[in-house]
């Protein structure tokens, strides 16, 4: 019973989160993207161009985005099947209908202001940081990336690369369709990113990792495994110049423990030696798997 309600708790969570990470990407597509006709590649910028293609029908490029997201999960069934993530199909789906639902709920027929450098900021903040979500969780919002995972399942080609070079055509096209300063801005955007994606996921992926050097380790070895619930290694250690011998502890932990192991272990032991790295990338039980 606890278990199954561990697994509630978790199921809930999790698609807590990626709600959040979907909202954050839809203010920031249709409040700064869409007006600014920004295409930085993907499924919303093939619908701003599609919604230069055909001006002042129904098909805005919100409802491009719908249409084109919809067909991709189609495709996404018959290519992939049961790989196919529900997770994508909800994410896919939340984007589109909250992209159709702000339209109807707030028509922008300009810009919010007459700075587009920042615009384009949040034009690219805001997604890059729902993506990140999303890529944390291992999810997406399909568009493009559907089109990645059915290039990984049947070639052998390096699917980042493909989705760069489309995402780049699709970019170059703004220079044609809306002009140099909408283009150069959209080659900009899709730079930046780029760049955010990955520096937002290593945020998330962030950890602490201690090497102490102390006379008192008991104490602190508790604190570890019992009031952060973390693991530790121990290792004997002899000091080059005095001799003495000592205990080292190894452990990884998230930022908001490593600062209260770091309150306690001074409070404990004012004299311990430690060195404190931040690394993105911890393999092994209780953070990435092999």
């Amino acid at each position: 019973m606890q278990q199954n309600g561990s697994k509630s708790v978790e199921f809930f969570t999790r698609y807590l989160f990626l709600t959040l990470g979907i909202v954050v990407m839809a203010i920031g597509v249709y409040f700064f993207k869409f007006p600014n006709n920004f295409s930085t590649g993907g499924v919303s910028g093939i619908s701003i161009i599609l919604g230069r293609l055909f001006p002042g029908s129904f098909l805005s490029p919100s409802m491009f985005v719908l249409i084109i997201n919809t067909a991709l999960l189609v495709v996404g069934f018959i290519f992939i099947g049961r790989e196919f993530a529900f997770s994508t199909v909800y994410c896919s789906m939340l984007l589109s209908f909250l992209l159709t639902g702000m339209e109807r709920l707030w028509p922008m027929n300009a810009t919010l202001t007459d700075q587009p450098m920042l615009e384009l900021i949040f034009a690219v903040l805001l997604p890059a940081f729902g993506s990140a979500v999303l890529f944390n969780l291992d999810a997406s919002s399909g568009g493009t990336d559907i089109i990645a995972m059915i290039i990984r399942k049947y070639t052998s080609l390096n699917t980042g690369t493909a989705l760069m070079a489309a995402d780049a055509l699709i970019t170059l096209a703004a220079l044609l369709f809306f002009g140099p300063k909408t283009g150069l801005y959209s080659i900009l955007g899709l730079l930046m990113k780029s760049v955010l994606v990955d520096y937002v996921m290593d945020s998330f992926r962030q950890k602490k990792c201690f090497q102490i050097i102390t006379s008192v380790p008991d104490p602190i070895l508790d604190y570890i495994i019992n009031t952060l619930h973390r693991g530790a290694t121990i290792e004997e250690v002899e000091g080059a110049y005095s001799h003495s011998r000592k205990t080292m502890i190894i452990a990884v932990l998230n930022r908001s423990q490593s600062l209260l192991l770091r309150k306690y272990i001074h409070s404990i032991d004012p004299h311990a030696f430690m060195v404190i790295t931040t690394s993105t990338e911890i393999v092994g039980k209780g953070f990435l798997s092999l």
